[in-house]
């Protein structure tokens, strides 16, 4: 009894072993691999996105290629993948927004399910954000950062890369907090936003923190407070808002994703290949200073991520009343 027992253990280890190689050596479909990336080219996020193809061709022995498919912001490229073959050759390379706001904001318009269309692969990078006022501002705190405003609410006004960014709607709940009207001043991108807020044209800047952090260096901005669990890595000597009694936290990342009913092992696959590229320690490094915080999730932690943004974001997104064109 003992020796079939010990026969019967070692059969199944053998096959474990097999099923866990095969899983390895997942094959991906015909062709060449395409990575939508529904926004234009340029930026930290398309460069991760090139980063992610470049390995994905090693890793494969597949062309792997990304395809910047703009327009209807974004839904053109997402569709694209939404409605490609389920087997590995057309993935998605997409930031927060449209997997976690999009559904919110643009309602029936919606022309994809964020959760039911799309196989979640991996998150690859976050990114903080953080406000900033120019040296115009005489304030030092968030503290009295408000009690400034509130001594004329007519100069409560924020700087966005754009409307229906996540910094728009954080932008209003801000205003909510501190009661006054905080005034949206969306702009096409962020430097005409940091220039501005500068110059003393708007009060306050909501972005990314690594894009203000040169100007908060140089003295034109006064970063006052990160969105972030714990001081930020990208600016130094500067408190969370959570430290300065805004219980906020808010992050913007970029994710891997497939059509939905990829085969689970092609997913398995994928994943391996993301997360052993980025916490590559020369790549964590090289994303560092481009202001990226490699992650590398697992499927299941990316969809509980892009769950809590929806879950979290949603009330201050309707509350706003946003209602953009396609």
């Amino acid at each position: 009894m003992r020796d079939w027992l010990m026969r019967h253990k070692a059969f199944l280890t053998a096959t474990l072993l097999m099923v866990s190689s095969l899983s390895a050596q997942a094959q991906l479909g015909q062709g060449n691999v395409r990575i939508i990336f529904p926004f234009a080219a340029g930026g930290n996020s398309d460069a991760v996105a090139r980063i992610i193809a470049e390995r994905l061709s090693k890793e494969t022995g597949k062309g792997a290629v990304v395809e910047n498919v703009t327009g209807a912001s974004g839904h053109i490229g997402m569709r694209q993948v939404k409605d490609a073959r389920a087997d590995g050759t057309v993935l998605l390379f997409s930031p927060s927004s449209p997997m976690t706001l999009h559904e919110h904001f643009f309602g029936d318009r919606l022309t994809f399910d964020p959760f039911n269309d799309f196989a979640p692969v991996s998150q690859a990078v976050a990114f903080d954000y953080a406000i900033a006022v120019g040296p115009q501002v005489p304030v030092k705190t968030i503290a009295e950062f408000v009690g400034w405003l509130k001594a004329d609410p007519a100069r409560a006004s924020y700087a966005t890369p754009g409307a229906g960014a996540l910094t728009h709607f954080l932008g209003l709940e801000l205003g909510r907090l501190w009661g006054v009207e905080n005034r949206h001043v969306p702009y096409r991108g962020s430097p005409p936003a940091l220039n501005d807020t500068a110059a003393g044209h708007v009060t306050m800047a909501l972005l990314n923190t690594t894009e203000m952090s040169p100007f908060h260096d140089a003295g034109k901005l006064r970063i006052l407070g990160t969105f972030t669990e714990r001081p930020s890595p990208f600016v130094q000597g500067v408190p969370t808002m959570r430290e300065q009694g805004v219980d906020i936290v808010a992050f913007g990342w970029h994710a891997l994703y497939a059509p939905a009913k990829t085969p689970k092992d092609v997913i398995a696959r994928l994943n391996k290949i993301v997360v052993d590229t980025v916490q590559e320690p020369s790549m964590r490094e090289r994303l560092f200073k481009m202001g990226l915080i490699a992650t590398g999730t697992s499927p299941e932690e990316l969809t509980a991520i892009q769950k809590r943004d929806k879950d979290l974001w949603g009330p201050m997104v309707k509350a706003s009343g946003f209602k953009p064109e396609l």
